[in-house]
């Protein structure tokens, strides 16, 4: 044979440079930054809406007033028995806008629901990049809604 013959690849040489370069993105990878989608957005506003409705559920079910405590600092939305809890990336815009007192007692940075259904009502906002999302606790009905919200831009 003559050297014309092999100037191509083989099988070999191929899956061997597939595998340097598979090897070189699941080391890279996990270093580049993870940005919220607005898939992810809508999941983390989802969640936070089954904590919420969760915490309704079991104040009705156990006949006492449960606090869904919302702790923008820490990111943090944990349920009123506290075993669970949503944390929110760094990425993502939190805010809420919560009552100061709740049947003429403090809130304390709170969602409360009471034993009839009703709530103290609050709203918790999530946003990202061009998507804000706001998670609304009616004070009378308790129902809980997820409401797209338009962003400012200026």
């Amino acid at each position: 044979m003559n050297d014309e013959a092999q100037r191509g690849f083989t099988l070999l040489e191929m899956v061997c440079v597939l595998a340097i370069v598979a090897l070189l993105a699941s080391v890279a990878l996990p270093d580049l930054p993870r940005q919220t989608s607005r898939p992810r957005l809508q999941a983390y506003a989802l969640q936070a809406v089954t904590l919420l409705k969760s915490d309704r559920a079991m104040s009705m079910r156990i006949g006492l007033r449960v606090d869904t405590q919302i702790d923008t600092a820490r990111r943090l939305i944990r349920s009123g028995d506290g075993r669970a809890a949503l944390r929110l990336p760094e990425d993502v815009g939190f805010q809420a806008v919560l009552p100061r007192s709740c049947q003429h007692r403090p809130a304390l940075a709170a969602i409360s629901f009471l034993p009839d259904g009703l709530s103290c009502g609050g709203a918790i906002t999530l946003s990202h990049a061009d998507l804000s999302l706001e998670i609304r606790v009616n004070w009378l009905t308790g129902r809980v809604d997820i409401v797209p919200r338009a962003l400012a831009h200026g």
